[in-house]
């Protein structure tokens, strides 16, 4: 498989990737009635979008108040080296706790940036526990409690 990037995508791939990330339960029909396309050539394109790794994947997304998660915190981890050791055991164990949702590697003070998201700050306090303060290599942990969310994109705007 040759290499896929953005200049590989064409003014109709950006309307499927805009449309898909509006409603990623549109059928093939009514994407490909909204950028003017066969179902069957839309379908080609979409298919080749996937392969390609452009379309990552399709989920349906949580109310978190309604699923009791609706509180998010922040995690700043520093570690206690950057050897590529502590750096692989750290983010081998992160990937493993079930409530983490998200972990970064950063550039600056801290090492990662993980978020949770918690129902209250005593499920907060089960997953430092049970799962923050036991990760290896582990020397400061800062968590920092979301008061609301502000501003939350899911899609990415293309440019076309």
């Amino acid at each position: 498989m040759t290499a896929f990037n953005t200049a590989d995508l064409d003014s109709t791939d950006m309307r499927i990737l805009d449309t898909l990330q509006a409603d990623g339960r549109i059928t093939n029909q009514d994407l490909a009635d909204k950028v003017n396309l066969s179902p069957s050539a839309c379908l080609r394109r979409v298919r080749r979008l996937e392969v390609h790794g452009v379309i990552d994947g399709y989920v349906a997304l949580l109310n978190p108040a309604a699923v009791g998660r609706s509180s998010n915190i922040f995690i700043e981890i520093t570690l206690s080296s950057q050897s590529e050791a502590v750096l692989d055991a750290f983010e081998h164990a992160i990937a493993e706790i079930p409530d983490v949702m998200e972990c970064y590697l950063m550039a600056g003070e801290a090492d990662y940036l993980v978020r949770v998201a918690v129902s209250s700050a005593e499920d907060y306090e089960r997953i430092h526990k049970s799962y923050l303060s036991r990760l290896p290599g582990v020397a400061r942990i800062r968590s920092i409690f979301a008061m609301r969310a502000v501003c939350k994109k899911q899609g990415f705007v293309l440019e076309t």
